[in-house]
């Protein structure tokens, strides 16, 4: 293990209360280092009041406090201050552009994406494609599952209004070319939105040097906390865009007939936010920064390769994705539902994802119901990679013996 990275496993205390503890479901939600929660837990204990209104010193401290949380997000993906909007998730931030800048859809347009996708980045635009009238077009995937930029190419036309693409898949763990998606997109006049969620935990992110109108990611995924998301759009589109939501804070001055919205991203942040989760988001850029992505890319590739020799001379496995760019494992126990193969893992502590994993279009694509996911971050060890080893071992031993092979 990486020495940088020995001494800060220490600092998840979730390890203080689970020693056993193997992880590796950091694709779904990441663990959260002592220092997001101390950030959270000092806003509650020494300031927690609300933001923007208060006329006093305690809601000015709180106002900083989450002014500053976002001019941190700004910086850590080089973007203005104003492009940022604080959402609950990455979820609702890509539903916020489907329902908002969908709008402009028309009979006959498309709408780009990929059977990659999660489910967050594509139903939004199936259904407003149904509402408008539009076409939802897939990108054909090559027979590792990738998206190629020959294949975007091949669908590029004027029809295409919206790229709707993510960054890297929760499934397959490739990294999408989305820099050469983006200059495709434009030279076609189409504006693409990224789903950033599963890149942002494994990679810097620079929205000018991509070209991105929009892209979206969770705090949750890189050591934040959960219900705080980020959306980024240049801010030319977003002065465009209306509100989904009317409220409190999010106005200037109100008529009885009228209403006059604040600037952005204000305008688009109704009601009282979540304000000890943008200041733990905040902590956890800090946090990542100070590793560096360099070390952490550096730790994760070295476990994925080390958990991939070992798994590849296990018979009765089949590993979908033995070319990812990040380290996430997609693979299934012949014969056997991913949800009971699960069971055994659980018993022994380790934590891994099973099913479809919110993208059953890859799913479907792999031609299976569903599959176990192991997610590699930061804070595993070999030991963790050998205790997953060993019981993968164990369950194809076990349900062979089941099946009477």
């Amino acid at each position: 293990m990486h020495k940088k990275l020995l001494s800060i496993r220490k600092s998840f205390p979730i390890y203080d209360n689970h020693p056993d503890l193997v992880y590796l479901d950091s694709g779904a939600t990441a663990l959260k280092p002592k220092v997001v929660i101390e950030a959270m837990n000092k806003y509650y204990f020494e300031y927690g009041v609300n933001i923007h209104r208060g006329v006093y010193q305690l809601s000015y401290q709180a106002t900083d406090a989450y002014d500053v949380a976002r001019e941190k997000v700004a910086k850590f993906i080089n973007s203005k201050f104003e492009e940022v909007v604080f959402t609950r998730n990455a979820s609702e931030a890509l539903n916020f552009v489907a329902l908002t800048y969908g709008k402009t859809l028309q009979p006959g347009d498309v709408v780009l994406t990929s059977e990659l996708e999660h489910h967050s980045s594509v139903l939004p635009w199936m259904k407003m494609c149904e509402e408008k009238g539009a076409t939802l077009r897939y990108i054909p995937l090559d027979s590792e599952g990738r998206i190629t930029v020959d294949a975007v190419k091949m669908q590029m036309d004027e029809h295409v209004k919206v790229v709707a693409i993510t960054y890297v898949s929760n499934v397959m763990g490739y990294i999408s070319p989305v820099k050469e998606i983006i200059d495709i997109a434009h030279q076609h006049n189409a504006v693409v939105i990224v789903d950033a969620a599963q890149a942002v935990p494994h990679m810097a992110i620079d929205v000018k040097e991509l070209g991105a109108d929009f892209l979206a990611f969770s705090g949750h995924k890189m050591c934040g906390p959960t219900a705080i998301g980020v959306l980024y759009g240049k801010s030319k589109i977003l002065k465009k865009l209306q509100p989904l939501y009317y409220g409190g804070d999010m106005n200037d001055e109100v008529e009885k007939t009228s209403v006059e919205i604040k600037e952005i991203p204000f305008c688009f942040e109704t009601g009282t936010p979540a304000i000890a989760e943008a200041i733990g988001l905040g902590q956890a850029i800090d946090f990542i920064t100070e590793i560096g992505y360099d070390v952490i890319h550096e730790h994760t590739a070295s476990l994925h390769k080390y958990a991939l020799e070992k798994l590849s001379k296990i018979d009765g496995l089949t590993v979908y994705n033995k070319t990812a760019d990040v380290a996430i494992i997609a693979f299934n126990i012949d014969g056997v539902h991913p949800h009971d193969a699960a069971t055994i893992f659980d018993e022994r502590n380790i934590c891994l994802r099973a099913g479809h994993h919110c993208a059953q279009l890859i799913t479907k694509w792999l031609a299976c119901i569903g599959t176990l996911r192991a997610s590699i971050y930061l804070y595993n060890t070999k030991e963790d990679i050998d205790a997953f080893v060993q019981t993968v071992e164990d369950a194809v031993r076990f349900f062979k013996g089941l099946m009477g092979e």
